[in-house]
């Protein structure tokens, strides 16, 4: 499986704006610097963030994007499901008569597994999570230092 860009993106900014939730509003060139993001990109990419209800942006000189709910309840699938919609990775899936093998096609089993298996990571999968493993990652590098 191959995550879009928008998503890796995505996921980076909903987890600097955990991380500095409480902080105030943070700006999108922080955002950007923080995590390596293309401002430009950025500033595409956190409407559609605010469209679906995971950010909260205000203009400005005391503007910038918090986030619109608790990291706990943001999952990866929220996200990728908003960010890049819930296509199925077959068309048979959706339309099993679209193919005239589906019903006898262990492939399609196999892949359906797999997106299932897929499906319950992202969905129990928080913001808030991320967060903390980033923070055990970096504690850890830090030890090794």
């Amino acid at each position: 499986m191959r995550i879009p860009m928008k998503v890796d993106y995505g996921v980076r900014a909903l987890i600097e704006l955990a991380q500095q939730r409480g902080a105030g509003p943070v700006q999108t060139i922080e955002i950007a610097e923080r995590q390596n993001i293309p401002g430009a990109y950025l500033e595409q990419l956190l409407p559609t963030l605010h469209k679906f209800g995971f950010v909260v942006s205000r203009r400005g000189p005391q503007g910038g994007h918090v986030l619109a709910q608790d990291p706990r309840d943001i999952t990866l699938g929220m996200i990728v499901n908003g960010l890049e919609g819930t296509a199925a990775p077959l068309e048979c899936f959706d339309e099993p008569r679209q193919c005239n093998l589906s019903d006898i096609c262990a492939q399609r089993d196999v892949w359906k597994s797999v997106e299932e298996a897929i499906q319950t990571v992202l969905n129990s999968t928080s913001i808030a999570d991320l967060v903390n493993r980033q923070n055990q990652l970096r504690l850890q590098g830090s030890r090794r230092a």
